[in-house]
């Protein structure tokens, strides 16, 4: 049977619209690598252009360079080796045993993407900073201590929060390896005499090797493009890695030295990369370890009996710690004038002035004016391109259409500080200097896979010959995309604008690098205020984040849902 015919103008109309979007989504993703090349080879932004090698010469000639690469070390393997292995036991929790309540999991992997990472580091830190957190004055008032017991601002102290941001992703990756897990395997060691500790070392680990390994390098990836738990918990403690080294080298100080900046951000970059291909070649290899083949799997459930009650406490704690206490803990301090332990004297000092101070500071105003813009706005001029870009991949099977495919993902290598100077040394020779058109540009080309990836997923699932009948019945390209497509994709398109809006909402290491006066965004604004110690205001302007986000998905939800029913596509 033949396939559908695509007539010339057909094919010529697919060609100028794959050739525009490979030049546009390379901008957005080479454009700025080269120019954070070129700028680390340059003398500075007002000496463009004249090559020099002095940059890298001065970054890795500091004697204390070594220093942040080991803490750099430090922090996103000790970071990835906590995460995967908090998320392994966790997955095989929610897999493999009876342990009651599985409904925690989906929140675990699922609500904390909600919280913004710089709020939930804030949230670490004013309970367990050594002056005033309030798990340290609990503690010492309890104990009768005379100085706090526990210091967050310790390397220590980071690669915990980090793994704890980071578990999500991990768990995502785990769970369904272990789902897809045939237990038999571990029935027929045991049967051989194997004890229950030698069958999890020779035969569970080792199959489940690679989306164990996955994992670890994805956390390393993120944790290497972290900013939230370097900026806040990492530079009050004067501990550095290459993040927060680079944001020292343009943000503090009476001389930015953006060519520095660049020169180390070379070596972020080339790092991150290296691990996303890794990373890639691990998935790209898992099917040499699949164990379900045949109809004979069955996946086999551990009864977990007398641990069953301190298991399910642990993962209700962890529960707690991850989605409740974060909230809690800004809606505290965000009505009380200074950090203490609650009780009498606590509630008696309650009050909205925090929150009074914050809608009347108009820089925190501007801040959530500029965010919203960017939150709607901004991901829905994302999800456009987004939509484009998933059409041709998935429709026009050719070398540019694969090349398009590698341009839209290869940002998710990237941390975004990193991107940030490299856009830096590109707007600044241009109008869209200190705008926000310069942070939109940013933050469509760091987030277009999250739009690109659940697009790409739905129009997998719409076969090619609906658009091809459409136009056989008489109509246009539009009216089918219109009438036929985006009917089909509105869960597609709710899931990946959830997804950029929030991102949009949350951003913060590209947003330090770009923002400028007047184009402040409330991440931006909620570092300021971590600095100067404001942690009454930071609190209540955080709450408001939270609630923000929360909103943009709830509202998302809600169109989404209606759309699907007025195109009688709800249940499908």
């Amino acid at each position: 049977m033949r396939g559908p015919v695509r007539s010339p103008a057909h094919a010529d109309g697919s060609r100028a619209l794959t050739g525009g979007l490979v030049v546009l989504v390379g901008f957005l993703t080479v454009c700025p690598v080269l120019l954070l090349l070129l700028g680390s080879l340059s003398e500075g932004l007002g000496a463009f252009g004249r090559l020099t090698l002095s940059k890298y010469r001065e970054a890795y000639g500091d004697p204390g360079f070594g220093v942040i690469l080991y803490n750099t070390f430090v922090f996103t393997v000790g970071s990835a080796a906590v995460c995967t292995a908090l998320a392994l036991f966790l997955a095989y929790l929610n897999t493999r045993t009876n342990i009651p309540g599985k409904f925690l999991f989906r929140f675990l992997s699922l609500v904390p993407m909600m919280v913004p990472h710089i709020l939930f580091c804030v949230s670490w830190v004013l309970l367990l900073n050594p002056s005033n957190g309030l798990l340290n004055l609990l503690l010492r008032e309890v104990l009768g201590l005379a100085s706090s017991p526990v210091n967050i601002y310790t390397l220590p102290g980071m690669i915990l929060v980090e793994a704890l941001l980071d578990l999500p992703i991990a768990y995502l990756v785990l769970a369904p390896a272990l789902s897809a897990f045939d237990a038999t395997l571990e029935e027929s060691s045991r049967v051989c005499g194997a004890s229950t500790r030698r069958t999890l070392l020779r035969v569970t680990l080792p199959v489940l090797r690679p989306a164990i390994l996955s994992a670890f390098i994805l956390v390393i990836v993120r944790s290497l493009a972290s900013f939230a738990v370097p900026s806040v918990i990492g530079i009050p403690g004067r501990i550095y890695v290459l993040a927060s080294h680079i944001y020292r080298l343009i943000a503090t100080g009476f001389s930015p030295d953006y060519g520095q900046a660049a020169a180390v951000g070379t070596s972020a970059l080339a790092a991150s990369i290296v691990l996303v291909v890794l990373y890639r070649r691990l998935t790209a290899s898992a099917e040499r370890f699949v164990t379900v083949s045949s109809r004979g799997f069955r996946p086999a459930i551990l009864e977990l009996q007398g641990a069953k009650l301190p298991l399910s406490l642990a993962v209700g704690l962890l529960s707690f710690v991850l989605i409740a206490l974060p909230v809690l803990v800004l809606g505290y301090v965000s009505l009380l004038p200074y950090s203490m332990v609650p009780g009498a004297k606590a509630f008696a000092l309650m009050s909205l002035k925090n929150w009074r101070q914050v809608l009347a500071d108009p820089i925190s105003i501007l801040a959530l004016r500029n965010s919203l813009l960017l939150g709607v706005g901004g991901a829905a001029m994302g999800m456009i391109l987004s939509f484009f870009v998933s059409w041709v991949i998935v429709r026009v099977r050719s070398t540019a259409s694969g090349l398009l495919e590698s341009l839209s993902f290869l940002s998710f290598s990237f941390p975004g500080i990193v991107i940030g100077v490299g856009f830096l040394w590109f707007f600044v020779f241009t109008p869209l200097y200190g705008t926000l058109w310069a942070l939109l540009f940013g933050y469509i080309a760091a987030y277009l896979p999250y739009g690109i990836r659940p697009l790409t997923s739905a129009l997998v699932q719409i076969h090619g010959h609906l658009e091809e009948s459409s136009r056989v019945c008489g109509a246009g390209r539009l009216t089918t995309l219109r009438r036929i497509v985006l009917p089909l994709l509105v869960p597609g398109v709710v899931s990946g604008w959830i997804l950029m809006a929030t991102m949009f909402v949350r951003e913060l290491s590209l947003s330090v690098v770009l923002s400028r006066p007047g184009t402040e965004v409330l991440a931006v604004q909620i570092l300021r205020f971590s600095e100067d110690g404001l942690w009454g205001r930071l609190a209540a302007l955080g709450i408001v984040m939270i609630l923000i986000s929360t909103s943009l998905v709830v509202i998302a939800g809600l169109v989404g849902r209606q759309r699907m029913r007025a195109y009688g596509l709800e249940g499908a």
